[in-house]
């Protein structure tokens, strides 16, 4: 056992985020087993003590806690139940989905799993790839509390983690936070447009703004980007907009019938992907550059 009181913990997606937030374990003296659908990244973990493995099954036989950072609900799916990890995983065992999936999803995994003994936790988190590398990611998690207490140490290390609710709340609250991440954003590159068109230098309206009402982490740093055009993807587009379908499937779901900001935003994401491709999420601004200069030609 390692001083953490756990055995072995599987992670598995070893992307982005996943590669950062297993380090972290690593770090920490935790005994990791990785997995990741291209085998290369998984490896690079190898030198700092991670075992690599070359099936989602493989990882999490004898494993106490499983964390999985995928792309979406579909793949989780398929990695669970579909090639055979679920099957593999020892009763009692913990999972901690910290991937952005739909709430209702997440609710069908605990469910099939409960079916075979096993716990589920959904964590998603809030923080990018800088949260994930220093250990500061916003952790939602949903699920029964007890279990949330047994895995609470693991989260722990990567981030500030907060128990909000029973199966499908982590998967709620990382929607609610998406929703006010975007629409900020689109709000922040209205605002520096306008304020460039009129005649004011955007980096000084920035510079104005900060430490009154309009200040925020996204006037901060993706004003920031707005103001270099460094569209370099540090939170991708196409992630986002994924987590603002599935904020309006959920609200659908529960009758709620307008979520107008939502819906605005998604939209505006959908044009930013099919016009300019997956810049950063800050990339707004060139959507919106774009149907202002539509406008202006018609």
């Amino acid at each position: 056992m390692t001083a953490s009181g756990f055995g072995t913990v599987a992670f598995l997606g070893i992307g982005l985020m996943g590669s950062r937030q297993a380090r972290r374990l690593l770090d920490a003296g935790y005994r990791l087993i990785v997995w990741n659908r291209s085998r290369d990244k998984a490896e690079a973990l190898a030198p700092f003590g991670a075992r690599v493995v070359d099936t989602p099954s493989e990882a999490v036989a004898g494993a106490d806690v499983v964390v999985l950072m995928l792309e979406n609900g579909t793949i989780v799916t398929d990695v669970l139940f579909a090639q055979g990890t679920a099957q593999a995983l020892q009763p009692d065992a913990v999972v901690v989905d910290m991937s952005s999936i739909k709430p209702a999803e997440a609710q069908d995994h605990a469910r099939h799993l409960a079916e075979r003994g096993i716990h589920h936790i959904d964590a998603p988190v809030s923080g990018g790839t800088l949260g994930a590398e220093q250990g500061t990611l916003a952790i939602m998690a949903g699920g029964e509390a007890e279990i949330f207490g047994r895995v609470e140490p693991i989260l722990q290390v990567m981030g500030r983690p907060v128990h909000v609710g029973p199966h499908g709340a982590g998967q709620l609250a990382k929607l609610a936070n998406q929703i006010i991440v975007g629409v900020t954003i689109g709000a922040v590159a209205e605002a520096l447009m306008l304020a460039q068109r009129g005649g004011a230098d955007p980096a000084k309206v920035r510079e104005a703004l900060r430490g009154g009402f309009a200040e925020s982490r996204i006037l901060e740093l993706h004003g920031q980007r707005m103001v270099e055009r460094d569209f370099v993807t540090k939170g991708r587009s196409i992630t986002h907009l994924k987590d603002l379908d599935n904020a309006l499937d959920a609200a659908d779901r529960i009758d709620l019938e307008s979520l107008p900001y939502t819906a605005l935003t998604a939209d505006l994401f959908r044009g930013l992907i099919a016009n300019a491709g997956d810049l950063d999420h800050s990339g707004l601004l060139v959507e919106l550059e774009r149907r202002n200069a539509a406008l202006a030609e018609s």
